[in-house]
């Protein structure tokens, strides 16, 4: 990993095909810091914004080039079920703001855009026209905020996620990223909705994202083997985010026992199969980005 000049644009950094150090979990940070099962990430933006801003600002120290901003849940279909459907923008721009304040110069902020929990019509209720209006609100709030690219992310339907990088695309002149979640099962790799990671990179990139991969689900091993995939797929930017590893209960609690060590020593096979940006994603803390970081033998 190389430090950048600090007016670097992203789209720039990536053309280097260096390894870039994005950050670890948003739900498991928030969690930890008074975040209730079944409550609204989203809403912490609004309620405790200095819980968000020393999210953003504990990734950063710890190593991060790209911190996400905390809006997963951001679009309208989520928003609605906690009674934030009218706040969309709001709670996108003060996702964005609060992890942009804490960006240091040479570092990005990426825009979390999660699924929506709905699938287009015929198989589902919703009009592609209708998600499509959902996505584009959520990234206009974002983009407002200052983000310096947008990240969608766990989405298993190519057609929510390709509706996704059509706002993205044109609702904004910034970085797309795109990764999808993937289950090894007894045939291979696919996502609940059956696609490949070969066929996911094609038709994303095809759609118009510049970076494809995966994040979610599995733990770094599996997260290696998806790795491999991706990349003999395209020659285009590859991201991956795993999991600490598959969640287990340990005295009544969830624990992800992939340790920040054990992870760290895995990465460095990413970076060997040519991965451009690689991060954590659920049970990831700041202390795992750092043994990463550390691993690298990068200073923060």
């Amino acid at each position: 990993m190389t430090e950048p000049p600090p007016a670097m644009s992203l789209t720039k950094r990536l053309e280097l095909n260096d390894v870039m150090l994005s950050d670890g979990a948003t739900g498991t940070y928030l969690q930890y810091n008074g975040l209730e099962p079944g409550g609204c990430p989203e809403e912490f933006n609004l309620s405790h914004p200095d819980i968000v801003k020393g999210m953003a600002k504990e990734y950063f120290e710890a190593g991060s080039d790209i911190v996400l901003t905390n809006s997963f849940g951001g679009n309208n279909f989520m928003l609605q079920k906690y009674g934030y459907g009218d706040r969309v923008e709001e709670l996108n721009r003060l996702a964005a703001e609060h992890a942009v304040i804490n960006r240091p110069k040479g570092r990005f902020v990426l825009g979390s855009v999660g699924p929506t929990g709905e699938f287009v019509a015929p198989l589902g209720t919703v009009s592609a026209e209708a998600m499509l209006e959902s996505f584009a609100e959520q990234i206009a709030g974002l983009v407002s905020g200052g983000v310096d690219g947008v990240n969608i992310e766990t989405m298993t339907a190519l057609e929510e996620a390709k509706l996704a990088v059509s706002a993205a695309r044109n609702h904004s002149n910034l970085t797309v990223m795109t990764t999808m979640t993937f289950d090894k099962g007894p045939r291979g790799l696919f996502t609940m909705m059956g696609v490949t990671p070969e066929r996911a990179a094609k038709e994303l990139l095809d759609a118009g994202s510049h970076v494809v991969g995966s994040n979610c689900g599995n733990g770094i091993e599996v997260m290696i083997e998806v790795a491999r995939q991706m990349r003999q797929a395209t020659d285009a930017p590859v991201l991956i985010h795993s999991n600490a590893g598959i969640p287990i209960i340990r005295k009544g609690q969830i624990v992800y026992p992939e340790t920040p060590e054990f992870m760290a020593d895995r990465f460095l096979e990413l970076a060997d199969l040519g991965i451009n940006v690689i991060g954590g994603c659920c049970g990831t803390t700041p202390e795992h980005i750092k043994a990463i970081n550390d691993k690298f033998g990068r200073t923060q």
